[in-house]
Order: C-alpha cells, then structure tokens, then sequence
C-alpha cells in the first residue's frame, strides 16, 4: 500500500497523475464534491450564525469510502482538488469528514495546487503544499448559503403567487432580466426608413470600379436620416448626375497607417463567447471539451494535460512558457513575427490571482494538426482555437494602409470612399477574433485604386439604397456572456450553469442561437422586477460577487456579508407573501373593455402562456390570443367551424386550440377524437434513414421552427432540425445529408450525425 494518499475530482485526472507520481502515490478520486447542504429547509440556519448543514451526497459515498480505507494504511493526505473556491471547498469536506471519522489523528494533510497536468507542474506542486485556505472556503460557503437562501425564500413564493413548480436563483434571475428586457426592447422599437447615396465609379487608369457614398449635399453634410424616403432619393439622384455630367473629380486622398494589436489569450469568459462566434459551442460544451483537454489526453506518449486551467479570470503568461511561445512562432512562422519582447496583457478582472495564467496550450509545441488524430473532432476545434489565440497574442501587430478619397460631383456635393490593404497581417496570419452582433468588420472595406487630387474619373451610375433601422438583437450564448460579464453578474465559471439553468426551468428558450424569453420568463421576471427590485439589480449583483471576492482575499468575514443580506431580505420576502395577491402579479390591465360584458380586460397567464382575458371570468369567459385584435378574434370565432365533416363520425369539424398550438378537430369529441394539423406538412419525398418506410415531412414545432421528422410518427420518433437531402454521407455512409446555412460559410451539405463531423460547401 502506497504511503501517499493524492486526491483528484476527477478519475481522468488521476491516471494522467499517476505516471508522474510513481508507485509511492496512490490517486483517487473523489469524483466532485462529497456533501452538500441538506436539501430542506433549515439546511442553513440564520439565527446561529448562519451554520450550514451538510450531508453526503449519496452517489460519491462509495468513492468516498474508497479514499477513508486508503487512508487508513497511509502517511500522508495530498488534496489535489481544482484550483479554485468549489475545490478549493471540496478539499476542507473531505479533510472534514476524514476528521470525523477519525482516521486522519496525526497524519500529515497537504493542500497542493497546480493549474496545468504537467510533470513539471505537478511535482513542484507536491514538492511545495500549503493548508487549505479557509478564506476560500469560506467564499464558497457564503456563496452557497446565498443561494439556498434565496432560492428556498422566494421558490416557495412564486408557487403560491404565480404558478407551482417554479424557482428563482439569485444570480439567474438578474441574467433572465437581461433577457426579458431585450425582448421588451424589440416589441418597443419602432424601424426608420432611411436611404444612402451610392456612386459607383471607374479610375481612368486601370478601369477599377469602386463605390462611395454621399457624404456632403448643397453644401450640407448628410447625417444617417437626411434621405427618408424614395422620393428625396430620386430628386438627389437626377440633380447629382445632372451636375456631374458623367464625370467625378478627386478633391482630396487621406491615407493612413494604422495598427491593429493583437486579443489577448483566453479567459473563461473570453474562450466561451469565441466558441460560442466561431465554433457554435454552448458554454456547457466549450467547458466539458476544455476540461478533457486539462485532464489529460494520450497524444502517443501516455495522458498528458493539453491546455492549462479552464477557469481563470487571468490573463497573464508564465515567463517559462513565454519563452516556448515565441520559439514555436520563430520556427514555424520567423523570427520577422516576433515583437523585440513578449507581450504583456492586463487583467480587468478585480480578484483574478497573479498565480493564475491564462487558458493556454501547455505544450506549444503541440501543432494541432500533427495532433489532430489523437483528439475527437470537437476536442481538436476548441484545441485548435486556444493554440491558435495564444500564439498570435505573442505576434507582431498587423499594419494596415487606410485610405479615404473625397470626390466632387457639381459644387457643394461630394461623395467619399473608404478603402484598406493589409499591408503585413502580423499576428493576423493566425488568428483574428469575431465580432460581436451590431460591429462592422474593418477588414471588409473596399480596396481602392491608386487615386490622385485632381483626377478625373468616369461616374458609371448613382443609385439610391433603401434601409431600415433594426432593434437591437437578441442575446446569443456570446454575447449574454459577454453582457454578464460587463455587468459583474456571476462568475465566469457561473455562466454555463446560469444559462443551462434559465433553460431548464422553461424561463427561457435558445431558438435559431438566439434566447427568447417565455411567457412564464416574463411573469416571473416582472414579479421579481417590481417586487424585489434590489434583489435584481444589476449593481447590487455585482457588488455582491465584489464582497464574495474580498472573503476570497481575507479581506471581510463571511457571517457579517450574510446578515447584511439576509435581515432586509427576509422582510421583503414576508411582506410580500402577506401583501400581495396572486391577482397583481399574473394579470397584466390593458386599456380595453370585454366586449361581452364590458368589465377591464387584462393580459393573463394560462397553461399554454399569456393571453387576454376578461378580468370578471369566472361570471364573464371572454379570451382571445395575445397577438389578436378584438375583431380579429372574432373573425376567428365565426370561422372556426369548417365547411367539411369529418371523415370518419361525419360530424363537422373545426379549428381547435391544443396545447402545441391551433389544429383541426372533431366537433363530436370526447366520442370522436379525429384530429389533423391546420397546415398540411410538405413531403420531401427524402426516405427516413431509421425505419426506410416513412419520408421526411417538413413540419412545425409549437414555436414554430421548422423541423423535418418521418410520417410514420409515433411508430418512427426520426427527426432533424436542418433540411435533408437522399444523398448519402462519403464519410460514414449515412443514408441522407442535410442543408445548413452557416453565417460565414454560406450553405453547406453536412451529416447528421453528430460523431461524425463531414460537412461540404453547396
């Protein structure tokens, strides 16, 4: 029996450890944390300080035991947990529960933290052992003592004043704020129509057609809604190609060198919103992907860590590893791309640890290509992309030529245009990061032909280009990310549980990558919003996560940040539960009468979501949709029984609501229950690949996205969300392909099976 007893999380973990350790070192795992709060109430206990009470999370007991008879036979306990509050907190539980049972006695208990697996790492980590820090576990506790108090305080008060079965947490009801407040936004927004001036023209030289854009009219200069309509458009159109009479003249050319600097490597944050942009990850899968490549991976010489730690908020490099940085850039790209001294980077971030590095890939030397077949296909992308980012933040800049050319057309009129070369692309050759919704791209400016003052050239056509203005867009899992962040709310390594757990309650819903709050999202947001207003509040969120970081730091104490809480907490959750009715918070009064009875109608949440609704129901039953008017419903009332009966009670049938939308009915149901869709599926005449009896029918789900699913529904459950094609895949020979639009890709041919990846330009 080994005398060294090393605990990970992880089993992944423990086998690439045990060759760096030897047969001195025995490693367990203990498979996450080994006990949470006791899942009732009471669980923590205001009145007493705040005592927390734990029990063993019976899944890991087993685990749990292993790690308690090895122990026994041992000299020494090596806590080896992730480096951060969660194991910084499993590491005190399970010293804590070793304790109890009381096996540790006078046995030597180390805390050891590394944040890359290397054999490096990994022995000076032992070889240099702490205690565990207490004020780490104690921004754990404190955070989840939060948590629980929230969410067993308030779960239980929108069971009675809402509906049963929902739940708020106290970092995600400020991120579904976020969401809802968008979408209210948008309802709000009100397009512009707006026109821009377009001349395209041709250099006499080379005959290089450019275009460029009426900046300046009558001497006036042109601002976003100067042209609104068609009509101003075609009055400036003639006048302008009246005075140029088939000419433009150069009247100015500004160039400019600018610089573009490289991003810095990646945090959490950072990894998540890019592979959100570039590879289509959730933060759920970019972090499960990334901690396989920290545990360790077999690249051909046994299970070694790839990348450094996944959650950091750090941004700074180690010198050593520095140094590999920049000889892998010399050698693969010359020495021309390195700056004369590595870059350094600034951390934003309050309490991120000068300890900490930046995610980064532990071995540089690694290409990912030359490594490509040893990872699956989504380790080998997010791999991919951190090698990549990591090298090009130690790259030169990328110098641009900037240009901007003013021509004259008549007196008082000029028009501009804007161009750019990439004169060295630098750290650009690498990498270059996405850009968030809303941001143009500066590299997709026009290159312009060497233009001189004076010069003449040939005015081709004037053309008037219609626009709208457009609401802001909704959140994609980057840029709530990214809002979070700005905003303080939660922790990077928060983020995949917050928007997993948004979707889970049904509080939200990712439709076409972007979050579109429910109904009940809404209601729940609302009541929150006016009734525990603070509690919401993007600043009073972030403060708290400031306060939780100075218990981290041993700069304030954990019971004293709770009662602050707590106290007025308590009383608004009481006062709320005693004041206000299930009525004010469900139901919502428009300005308009029932026309049944003429009582206040109000917008209401039902089983199926918000409608309009008469405020006298039971005594008046008047409804309609929330998206009708009142004479469209009734239009819809007179028209629901259809001119046609049923094909199998001859009874009529007619336009009926279900619980995924409007379908056609029997009207002698409960005894027929004949039922049949509104729309009439599309076949696509594509073979079902599972059953090869079915074709695949393009369908609606209750959202109305488009899905295509097999016509021998129930029988045969297949369904795709992209449109399919009979061809068969080449790779995995799968009967069928699908058509997916991609934002940078354009259309693509792609299989549907996940585990195999083949995709093809259309």
């Amino acid at each position: 029996m080994a005398k060294n007893i090393l605990i990970v999380e992880s089993p992944a973990k423990a086998k690439t450890l045990k060759k760096y350790l030897g047969k001195d070192f025995e490693i367990l795992a203990s498979y996450g944390h080994v006990r949470d709060l006791i899942p009732k109430t009471g669980a923590v206990d205001p009145e007493h300080h705040f005592k927390m009470k734990y029990a063993l999370i019976e899944k890991n007991e087993k685990h749990l035991d292993a790690i308690a008879k090895a122990m026994k036979q041992a000299e020494n306990l090596y806590l080896a947990t992730d480096p951060d509050r969660e194991g910084e907190a499993i590491s005190w539980h399970l010293q804590e529960i070793l304790k109890q049972k009381k096996i540790l006695k006078d046995k030597k208990v180390h805390r050891v933290v590394f944040y890359e697996i290397t054999r490096t790492a990994v022995l000076h980590a032992v070889a240099h052992p702490r205690d565990v820090s207490m004020d780490l576990v104690n921004a754990q506790q404190a955070r989840r003592a939060l948590d629980y108090l929230v969410g067993f305080n308030l779960s239980p008060l929108l069971w009675k004043k809402i509906r049963r079965g929902l739940s708020a947490g106290r970092v995600q009801s400020p991120a579904l704020r976020l969401i809802v407040e968008r979408e209210e936004e948008i309802e709000k927004f009100i397009s512009q129509e707006y026109w821009t001036i377009i001349a395209a023209a041709q250099s006499s030289e080379d005959a290089i057609t450019f275009p460029s854009k009426l900046i300046e009219y009558k001497n006036k200069k042109l601002t976003q809604f100067s042209v609104t309509n068609e009509t101003q458009a075609k009055e400036i159109k003639e006048t302008l190609q009246e005075a140029a009479q088939g000419f433009l003249y150069v009247v100015k050319v500004e160039k400019k060198q600018r610089k573009r600097q490289p991003s810095a490597p990646f945090t959490t944050s950072t990894l998540q919103q890019e592979a959100a942009r570039k590879l289509g990850f959730t933060t759920q899968r970019t972090m499960r992907i990334a901690q396989q490549l920290y545990e360790g991976i077999d690249v051909g010489e046994g299970s070694v860590g790839l990348i450094t730690y996944m959650r950091t908020d750090s941004v700074n490099l180690a010198q050593e590893a520095l140094a590999e940085i920049r000889a892998v850039i010399a050698k693969r790209y010359g020495e021309e791309f390195l700056p004369e001294a590595p870059r350094e980077f600034k951390t934003k971030s309050k309490n991120a640890q000068e300890a900490h590095e930046a995610i980064r890939p532990t071995h540089p030397d690694f290409i990912p290509d030359q490594i490509k077949e040893k990872l699956t296909t989504e380790q080998y992308k997010l791999y991919d992309l951190i090698w990549k980012r990591t090298l090009a933040c130690q790259m030169i800049h990328a110098t641009l030529d900037t240009v901007a050319v003013d021509l004259s057309c008549g007196q008082g009129n000029r028009f501009r245009a804007n161009g750019s070369v990439i004169t060295n692309p630098g750290f650009m050759l690498v990498y270059l990061e996405d850009r968030d919704d809303g941001k143009p791209d500066e590299e997709k400016e026009e290159i312009l032909p060497p233009l001189k003052e004076g010069e003449k050239v040939k005015l081709l056509n004037i053309e008037g280009h219609q626009h709208f203005t457009e609401p802001p867009p909704r959140y994609s899992e980057a840029s709530l990310v990214k809002a979070l962040e700005e905003r303080g709310i939660g922790r990077p390594s928060t983020y995949a549980s917050i928007i997993s757990t948004l979707q889970n309650r049904d509080y939200v819903q990712l439709l076409q990558k972007r979050f579109h709050p429910t109904d009940v999202g809404r209601v729940v947001s609302k009541f929150l919003t006016l009734y525990f207003t603070k509690y919401v509040d993007y600043d009073f969120t972030a403060n708290l996560e400031d306060e939780l970081d100075a218990i981290a730091r041993g700069e304030k104490q954990w019971v004293p940040v709770l009662e602050e809480f707590w106290q007025p907490f308590d009383i608004l959750v009481k006062d709320v539960e005693a004041n206000i009715s299930r009525k004010e918070v469900t139901q919502e009064e428009i300005n308009e009468a029932c026309p049944k009875c003429q009582k206040p109608l109000a917008i209401r949440l039902g089983k199926r979501g918000r409608f309009i609704g008469c405020t006298a129901f039971p005594e008046c039953d008047y409804t309609r949709n929330l998206d009708e008017t009142a004479e469209q419903a009734q239009q819809t009332q007179q028209t629901q029984v259809l001119d046609r009966a049923c094909p199998e009670c001859k009874s009529p049938l007619q336009v009926r609501m279900g619980r995924y939308g409007k379908f056609i009915g029997c009207t002698g149901y409960p005894a027929c229950k004949y039922i049949e869709p509104l729309e009439k599926p599309h076949d696509t005449q594509v073979p079902c690949p599972t059953c090869h009896e079915g074709s695949l029918l393009k369908r609606k789900s209750r959202y109305g996205k488009i899905f295509y699913s097999c016509s021998k529904y129930p029988t045969c459950r297949y369904a795709i969300w992209n449109e399919p094609l009979a061809e068969s895949c080449p790779k995995c020979q799968w009967p069928i392909l699908t058509v997916k639009v991609t934002k940078r890709k354009g259309t693509q041919k792609v299989c549907p099976q996940k585990e195999c990846g083949y995709a093809e330009d259309m």
